[in-house]
């Protein structure tokens, strides 16, 4: 069986959703998989036109009121079957995580205290955003009444976890800087 890329596989999977077109693909990964799984525009329809190629996908031609024509691709057997197939392959890869502000505090004896109280006061900023994104997408999936939508609330609760225990560490270590400033 020919191994993909994750991209390919995450595309797959996003097919298995309403969203069928490339935008509504992109759509998708900006509202909710950015936030922990980065696609960029430029590798989604080169990965589109890859699994209609491959028979993952099959493309029907749709048009509404008077706009422009566009693809819409819709997963085949094979393509279903090709993605269970992935999900149920042991993890190869367990995330690293590339953190400038985390490399910037390992450097920290040679910044000023007011550069690391300053770093890390906007770090925790940046983050409260990010966890009140959260919660907003969380109330729009709680409406949602698909069987998907217990699965996205589970990884959303992942970010949510992450998110509040860095602000937490964002607090916990401005009151070391502090003590030993």
């Amino acid at each position: 069986m020919t191994k993909y890329n994750d991209t390919t596989y995450a595309i797959l999977g996003i097919l298995t959703t309403e969203c069928k077109s490339g935008y509504a693909i992109k759509q998708l990964i900006d509202r909710s998989l950015n936030h922990f799984w980065k696609i960029s525009y430029g590798q989604i329809y080169p990965t589109l036109k890859l699994i209609s190629q491959e028979g993952l996908a099959e493309i029907r031609t749709s048009s509404s009121n008077g706009r422009p024509e566009k693809n819409e691709y819709y997963l085949t057997k094979k393509g279903l079957d090709v993605l269970k197939n992935w999900l149920e392959q042991p993890i190869e890869h367990f995330p690293a995580e590339r953190n400038e502000v985390l490399l910037k505090l390992f450097f920290g004896h040679y910044q000023s205290y007011e550069r690391q109280v300053l770093l890390l006061q906007k770090y925790k900023e940046a983050l409260e955003i990010r966890y009140q994104t959260y919660i907003t997408i969380e109330q729009a999936i709680q409406q949602d009444t698909s069987k998907d939508s217990m699965y996205w609330l589970i990884t959303l609760d992942y970010g949510k976890r992450t998110t509040h225990a860095a602000i937490e560490w964002c607090d916990c270590t401005l009151e070391k800087l502090k003590k030993e400033e």
